[in-house]
């Protein structure tokens, strides 16, 4: 078989199909890497890589076209934490949530979701949940059932394959995995909830929000860090932001988080008409679960199979993978090795 340009693309797509997330320097080690192999296949061909950022961008666009017809798309967005730009191979169609189908049942899925309704509709602009009110969820599934102690598991294999973070203070938040995978679904689904940084209009669970009453400005704590630089007022208000008054400006993430703010009655997403209307639709199917006395968060998810290897029964063994750690993946240059687990409506604020 004759080696040709192409070739490098099916080599990029194979080697991050083997990695769940990885930095846009990675990447593009990846890329030249693919270059040089397919050059001494066949040295006739004339490829170069360049390392500007035009060129990056034309790349990825040409894997973009390649993947669109299987609904899929090479993401990226900037960590919140860290600022790095990273990127990721995602699905683009369908219910978001059901991408973790492939990794986990449909009541750990449904639960998975409910964590992320509390997570959302967090106050104060928090992000987050603790551990006892993520746990408390599981009173709320219309899937299955789950026991405290398989809650436990299934929380630590979220973390673990990057999908939330856990704090040391043990309070759950946003992992970059989630916000980069599920940022359309948020979008369509916590329409007033969502936050956009005013500076580089990604998704922002965590950064800092002007002082001023009424102001809309909100950015993650790298762009915040950049803008100072340049400017000293908000770029909304026009709120001075001189050193002096640096202190002033609020958190937006778990620094927000309030204690006791969850104890008590769990928070419900207001539904729009069109979640009433689909509800009356399900109200033949659902009169026989009438006096199961769970709440009445809707929860599209599938009926699960019968469970199988005692996943019913005690506590499931959380499966511990690779975490999200970006920082020293520039130093990797392994092959690829296996391929990986190849939005909604809106709402209104409580």
């Amino acid at each position: 078989m004759t080696v040709s340009s192409a070739d490098v693309q099916r080599l990029f797509l194979q080697a991050i199909l083997s990695r769940r997330i990885l930095s846009q320097r990675l990447a593009a080690k990846i890329w030249e890497k693919c270059i040089d192999a397919v050059k001494e296949a066949n040295a006739t061909l004339d490829i170069e890589y360049r390392s500007d950022r035009n060129s990056w961008d034309a790349f990825v666009m040409s894997v973009n076209e390649a993947l669109n017809p299987l609904d899929l798309e090479f993401a990226h967005l900037h960590d919140e934490a860290s600022g790095k730009e990273v990127y990721a191979v995602v699905n683009r169609k369908g219910d978001e949530i059901a991408q973790l189908a492939t990794e986990y049942t449909p009541v750990e899925i449904a639960f998975f979701k409910a964590v992320l309704e509390q997570i959302m509709l967090a106050p104060n602009e928090s992000y987050c949940v603790s551990s006892l009110a993520a746990l408390r969820e599981v009173n709320a599934l219309k899937v299955g059932n789950m026991t405290k102690s398989q809650a436990e598991a299934t929380l630590g294999s979220f973390v673990a394959r990057g999908w939330l973070l856990k704090s040391k203070k043990g309070r759950f938040s946003l992992a970059t995995r989630t916000v980069l995978e599920l940022q359309t679904y948020f979008r369509n689904t916590y329409e007033n909830e969502v936050l956009e940084c005013t500076i580089c209009m990604e998704l922002v669970t965590r950064g800092v929000a002007c002082y001023t009453p009424q102001c809309q400005a909100r950015m993650h704590t790298h762009c915040f860090n950049n803008y100072k630089r340049r400017s000293t007022g908000c770029p909304t208000c026009n709120a001075s932001w001189a050193d002096a008054n640096l202190t002033k400006l609020r958190p937006v993430g778990e620094a927000a988080f309030r204690e006791g703010q969850d104890v008590g009655r769990r928070r419900e997403r207001r539904k729009s008409t069109e979640d009433e209307d689909e509800d009356e639709d399900d109200d033949g199917e659902a009169d026989d679960d009438a006096g199961d006395g769970k709440d009445d968060d809707e929860y599209n998810v599938p009926e699960p199979s019968p469970q199988t290897n005692g996943k019913g029964k005690g506590k499931r063994k959380a499966v511990r993978e690779e975490s999200m750690n970006v920082d020293g993946e520039e130093e990797e240059e392994e092959e690829a090795t296996p391929p990986p687990r190849m939005q909604r409506r809106k709402s209104s604020r409580r």
